[in-house]
C-alpha cells in the first residue's frame, strides 16, 4: 500500500467516526464533560399499569376515615379502566362536585382494631407531544375555557400574581409566545428544593410575595399555571404519580414501581389556541438541573438539561398516571380543612387528620405493575 493510499483510509476512518454519535460520546467523557443526551417523548403505543394503594391505620380511635384518589382522566394520553377494592371497612366510589376527581371514601366501624383498605387501579398512558408548526384546532368550549382561567385559593390572578404575569409575557402576542414566556420565566426564576416536604403547598402568592421561589412540583408548576391565568390563557395543574423508570434514562423522571412512595408529581397543562390543550412540566427540568446529578447545574444550556427543557414544552413521557385536576377539594364527610389539591392518600382518626406526607407513619404503600400485552 503506497503512503498516499495509507493516508487516505487514516483520513476516512476519522471522518466516519467523528460523525458517528458513538464518538461524540466517547470524544465527551473522556474530555470530562457529560455525554450528550435524547428526551423526546412521541406519542406511540399504549402501556397498561394496575396501580395499587394499600393503607392500615396502626392506632385508630372514634371515626376513621380514608379517601384515596381514583384516576379521574379520559383523554387522548390516558384510558381510565376499573378499579377494585377491598377493605374491612364501609367503602364506596364517589367523587368532588367542582372537578369530578373520583375517589374511594372508606368509613371504618369505630371498633375496628386493623382498619385497613387496598385499591387497585388499571390504566393506559402513552407519551405526549405537539407540533406547534401544525395548527390543529380544539373542541373545548367557550365556558370550560374560562373556568380554567378562573383563581382558587392557592392559585390568585390579581395582585403580585397579575403583575408578575404581565411582565413575563411582555411584548408576546399569542398564546403559544405567551406560554413559552412564562415557562421560560418559570424555569429561570424558580428552583427545585429537595428540602420541601412532598410536592410542597403550591401557595404562589406566598412565594412571589417572599421572593421565595424555591419549592417542588406542586408549587413550581403552580406558579407556571397561576401566571398563565393571570395572562388570560386557560391552564391547569394535572395531579398524578410516576410509575415507572423513563425510558430515557433520567433517575429524576421517573418511579420505582415496586415502591411509590413518594413518586407524586404534579405536571401541568395549557390551552392554546389552535393546538388545544398541550403538555408542559417546567417543574421536572428544574428537578433535573438540581438532582439528577451531585452538582446543581445552572443553565438549561447543559447537555443534560437542554433536551428535558425542550422536550417538557409541549410534551412528557406516558411513565405517570393523572389521578386529577382538582383544587380546593372539600372531602365528602370529612372533618379537616378542604384540600388545595387531592393527590396523596388522606385519613382522618378520631376527627384528625393524619399526615399524608409521611408514609411511613401514616402506613400506605403504593405500587405498581405493567401489564404486558
Amino acid at each position: 500500500m503506497t503512503p498516499d493510499r495509507r493516508i487516505f483510509l487514516q483520513r476516512a476512518a476519522t471522518s466516519v467516526a467523528a460523525a458517528s454519535p458513538l464518538f461524540h460520546a466517547a470524544s465527551a467523557l473522556a474530555q470530562g464533560s457529560p455525554a450528550p443526551r435524547t428526551f423526546d417523548p412521541q406519542p406511540g403505543a399504549w402501556r397498561t399499569f394496575d396501580v395499587t394503594t394499600r393503607v392500615d391505620i396502626v392506632k385508630p380511635q372514634g371515626l376513621t376515615q380514608v379517601w384515596l384518589p381514583v384516576p379521574s382522566v379520559e383523554s387522548d394520553w390516558q384510558r381510565s379502566f376499573t378499579s377494585d377494592y377491598r377493605s374491612n371497612g364501609s367503602a364506596r366510589l364517589t367523587e368532588d362536585r367542582g372537578y369530578g376527581a373520583r375517589m374511594l371514601h372508606v368509613s371504618f366501624a369505630a371498633g375496628e382494631a386493623a382498619p385497613y383498605v387496598e385499591l387497585t387501579s388499571r390504566v393506559q398512558t402513552r407519551n405526549r407531544a405537539v407540533d406547534l408548526s401544525q395548527k390543529t384546532g380544539s373542541t373545548e368550549d367557550a365556558a370550560s375555557l374560562r373556568f380554567w382561567t378562573q383563581p382558587t385559593e392557592l392559585l390568585p390572578t390579581d395582585g403580585i400574581v397579575r403583575e408578575t404575569a404581565l411582565k413575563a409575557t411582555r411584548g408576546a402576542r399569542t398564546d403559544v409566545q405567551k406560554a413559552r414566556q412564562i415557562y421560560d420565566w418559570v424555569v429561570t426564576n424558580t428552583y427545585r428544593e429537595p428540602k420541601v416536604r412532598g410536592c410542597g403547598e403550591g401557595d404562589i402568592k406566598t412565594m412571589l410575595e417572599t421572593g421565595n421561589l424555591g419549592g417542588k412540583c406542586a408549587d413550581l408548576n403552580a406558579v407556571f399555571v397561576g401566571l398563565c391565568r393571570a395572562a388570560g390563557v386557560p391552564a391547569r395543574d394535572v395531579y398524578g404519580l410516576r410509575l415507572a423508570p423513563s425510558a430515557f434514562g433520567y433517575k429524576e423522571l421517573g418511579g420505582n414501581p415496586a415502591s411509590l412512595k413518594g413518586a407524586q408529581h404534579c405536571r401541568a397543562e395549557v390551552h392554546l389556541a389552535g393546538h388545544g390543550w398541550v403538555a408542559m412540566d417546567p417543574a421536572d427540568v428544574a428537578k433535573v438541573m438540581r438532582q439528577e446529578t451531585p452538582e446543581w447545574i445552572k443553565t438549561t444550556q447543559h447537555p443534560l438539561v437542554a433536551p428535558v427543557n425542550r422536550g417538557l414544552f409541549g410534551g412528557w413521557e406516558g411513565n405517570w398516571v393523572a389521578w386529577n385536576m382538582a383544587h380546593d377539594v372539600q372531602l365528602p364527610q370529612a372533618r379537616g380543612p378542604e384540600l388545595g389539591f387531592f393527590m396523596y392518600p388522606t385519613a382522618e382518626v378520631g376527627g384528625q387528620r393524619l399526615d399524608s406526607y409521611a408514609p411511613d407513619d401514616f402506613k400506605y404503600q403504593i405500587s405498581a405493575r405493567e401489564i404486558k400485552a
